[in-house]
């Protein structure tokens, strides 16, 4: 799988290379400034890239300003962020975009090399891989807003943890609730969300998309 990496401390790059090419991916650029991964995004079309949110020249959103860019210019550009940072207004924009697969997760929340090689995968795979601290953040001092406030708590539950890119094996496993009922929740949400009968991985990216905005969501 063909990767770039944007991290400005040398470090902590040269340490994910090296953790990433342990694991068969293919690492095809690892820059430290937004210009430098724009053009990396946009000319070696990665299968997923790999984001730090504060880059050079300005250390504010330069990556995830490169990253909407990139995402403009190639439509379904999987990304995941990796800050230490939750810069809402541009994770939002990043988000509010149904095509390709997406993620943020806290750099001092990925406790092992597992779970991180898993959220890259799962991404550029079309999926999300969301930290719930992210998750939090983007909803605080929200309003609930139709169709979103027609979902029950249980629901919300279970949309909360298909954000943070729990498959219904590990739903049902943290609501101890059977694979059956999770099923259930997961149609009950879609038919709420009216996102109509499609790819069903597709589906579960539209309901968090529509989740993490508070709009409705819909397949083209």
């Amino acid at each position: 799988m063909r990767v770039v990496l944007a991290e400005d401390l040398f470090l902590l790059r040269q340490g994910m290379v090296q953790l990433l090419e342990s694991y068969d991916f293919e690492i095809v650029a690892a820059v430290d400034n937004g210009p430098a991964l724009l053009d990396a995004l946009v000319t070696l079309r990665p299968e997923v890239a790999v984001v730090d949110v504060r880059l050079p020249p300005t250390f504010t959103d330069e990556g995830l300003q490169a990253a909407l860019e990139a995402r403009r210019r190639c439509p379904g550009l999987p990304i995941l962020v990796l800050s230490q940072h939750v810069e809402q207004l541009y994770a939002k924009e990043l988000l509010a975009d149904a095509s390709g697969g997406i993620g943020y997760l806290l750099k001092d929340r990925v406790l092992n090399s597992d779970q991180f090689v898993d959220a890259i995968r799962r991404v550029a795979d079309g999926g999300t891989a969301m930290d719930p601290q992210v998750i939090s953040q983007l909803l605080a001092g929200r309003s609930r807003r139709e169709p979103l406030s027609t979902l029950t708590p249980r629901e919300r539950e279970v949309l909360k943890l298909m954000a943070e890119g729990c498959s219904n094996v590990a739903i049902a496993q943290r609501l101890i609730v059977s694979q059956g009922a999770v099923a259930k929740y997961t149609t009950s949400i879609f038919t709420k969300l009216d996102l109509t009968p499609a790819d069903d991985s597709n589906r579960r990216v539209l309901a968090v998309l529509a989740y993490l905005n508070g709009t409705r969501a819909d397949v083209s």
